[in-house]
């Protein structure tokens, strides 16, 4: 049977084949440093593209002008895992050399009128492999992002649900998370989805914090968003820095933990925060879960009720004990200054001086309306949980 123009060309570049590839190894490891660095497992994936690679010209002269499946052909030869291990850029070059070197070798294996029309194959053929490396790397990409996305939801979801340290560290390790700070939780309403011009509730999210050079983790909870910063110096700015991303009502920042492995103790007290954040319509956005203890406290959290009483009674009693009866009466009378030194038989200027020692203890300032609300709730559950212990503590001796 008589050869097609076409068919002799391919069969001459089937037959040459494998001296072009070992030629193209060859001049990589001559031309490109990095190839000689990588292992034997990665450079025998690059040997096999690279003769498939070959082999696909040889193909693509056989049908002529006819389009054939290079992305398949040429990069299936490999590992799907390829583009996990070498770069775009590698590639790239990888493919340059390949095709330089079988247009160095075009008019050794050619007549010379034949060699112009196989040049003027290859250069086509060469753009057809440089569109199936982008698109190699691009679905590698966009799968790689969505891989990203299923786990950096999984370490958000953990830290939310309080899973052990490890898991949370073992998940964030494997997304590259590289905050080594102090960690923050936000949590709030989600934005809505379809938010004209919007570029998503993620991205939103990511790009704020980038620009703030926070790393993050970002998860949509239904209704909810909630947001993982690291490496925060200022617990209050990262929450401003991000604020923007969430939708409309409370956004609630919770305590700063060394962390990631940690961060569940802030997303607890920043949900909690969230629960109770409508108990104080005017709190600014973001506030700090710290900030909303009385919320929280009333709502029945009961961790936010023993850091209120730690904070305010028991700082209180063990600064000076005259401070809980000038509180007590100073709130009795409608936190007027003269009106408690008149029941107390002092001057008003002592009663000044005792309430600015409650606020160096509690750092909460009792002339001011919200200081004046958190002292006084705090006040009251502290006599509330010592009558609750001093009863607890004479049936426990009744009963010796």
């Amino acid at each position: 049977m008589t050869l097609t123009t076409h068919d002799r060309y391919a069969q001459v570049l089937d037959k040459a084949s494998g001296d072009l590839t070992t030629a193209a190894i060859a001049t990589m490891e001559r031309e490109l440093a990095w190839f000689s660095q990588m292992d034997a497992e990665h450079r025998s994936w690059i040997s096999l593209i690279a003769h498939a690679g070959i082999g696909q010209c040889a193909q693509w002269l056989r049908t002529g002008t006819t389009p054939v499946d290079v992305t398949s052909s040429v990069f299936g030869a490999a590992p799907r895992d390829l583009a996990r291990h070498v770069t775009l850029q590698q590639t790239v070059a990888m493919v340059k050399t390949t095709i330089e070197v079988i247009e160095r070798h075009i008019d050794v294996l050619f007549d010379p009128d034949e060699a112009v029309e196989v040049r003027r194959q290859v250069s086509a053929y060469a753009r057809e492999v440089a569109f199936a490396t982008a698109d190699v790397y691009a679905r590698a990409a966009e799968s790689r992002g969505q891989w990203d996305a299923r786990m950096e939801a999984l370490v958000v979801d953990a830290v939310v649900r309080g899973e052990p340290e490890e898991v949370i560290r073992s998940r964030a390790a494997a997304l590259g998370w590289e905050g080594d700070g102090r960690v923050v939780v936000l949590v709030g309403a989600a934005p809505p989805v379809e938010a004209p011009g919007g570029d998503g509730v993620v991205e939103g999210v990511r790009r704020r914090a980038r620009a703030a050079g926070l790393p993050a983790l970002t998860s949509v909870q239904i209704e909810r968003l909630v947001v993982v910063l690291g490496e925060v110096t200022d617990a209050a700015g990262a929450g401003t820095a991000v604020v923007g991303a969430f939708g409309d009502g409370a956004v609630v920042v919770g305590p700063a933990v060394p962390n990631i492995a940690q961060a569940h103790g802030s997303a607890r007290a920043a949900l909690a925060g969230l629960r109770a954040a409508r108990g104080w319509p005017a709190a600014p956005r973001p506030v700090m879960a710290d900030d909303l203890l009385v919320e929280r406290a009333l709502s029945g959290d009961g961790n936010a009720r023993r850091t209120l009483v730690e904070t305010v009674h028991t700082r209180v009693v063990a600064a000076d004990p005259t401070l809980r009866t000038t509180l007590t009466t100073f709130f009795e009378l409608g936190a007027s200054v003269e009106a408690t030194a008149r029941r107390l038989f002092v001057h008003p200027n002592t009663v000044r001086y005792r309430l600015r020692k409650v606020r160096e203890a509690t750092g909460l300032d009792a002339l001011q309306p919200r200081g004046a609300y958190t002292l006084h709730v705090g006040l009251t559950l502290g006599e509330l949980l010592a009558t609750t212990t001093d009863v607890t503590e004479a049936r426990h001796a009744a009963s010796q």
